[in-house]
């Protein structure tokens, strides 16, 4: 058990489960961009962790960028997507691999699904460590998915409750 702030969490999700997941998508990634030199487009704060292991594990060429979204405060979504720190490389005609620690209502996708779309990306691919489906209901596919999980608040492995838990190895639920 664990007390961030005001809240209780307990725990969840192993950091072997969490590896386990990282290396299947990573053997994937592997077979699908190997051979080509993709742009990994990290969305921090919550997916820095996420992307280090991601990163280390591709065998190919690679890039890495990182955009910041916010859209949380506390543990409630206020469902306005702000950016934060935009893009600063030129990802025209590239192939980009979009890194996020989890996909809920879906609101931030959007987001960043327009920003790459101005940008005129040859393509664009989503990975997202956690995913829940019961949350999601947007329409932007998910090609790379670590782990489906029930719609409850979670922190740890770069996931925050108000700036507390990212540096957590495993994963906690609130209690």
């Amino acid at each position: 058990m664990i007390k961030l702030h005001d809240l209780e969490f307990e725990p969840y999700i192993s950091e072997e489960e969490i590896m386990m997941a990282i290396e299947e998508i990573s053997v994937k990634l592997n077979k699908d961009f190997g051979h080509k030199r993709p742009v990994f487009l990290g969305v921090l704060n919550g997916s820095f962790m996420f992307a280090s292991e991601i990163i280390k594990r591709f065998s190919g060429d690679c890039e890495i960028s990182f955009v910041k979204m916010g859209s949380y405060e506390g543990t409630e979504t206020t469902g306005e997507v702000k950016t934060l720190l935009g893009l600063n490389q030129e990802l025209k005609g590239r192939q980009v691999i979009l890194l996020e620690d989890i996909v809920d209502t879906g609101n931030t996708l959007v987001e960043i699904d327009k920003i790459l779309k101005k940008a005129e990306v040859e393509d664009y691919k989503v990975v997202t460590l956690f995913y829940k489906p019961e949350a999601y209901k947007k329409n932007i596919p998910i090609q790379y998915i670590g782990m489906e999980i029930p719609n409850k608040f979670i922190v740890g492995f770069g996931l925050d409750y108000d700036g507390l838990g990212r540096n957590l190895t495993q994963v906690y639920k609130r209690k």
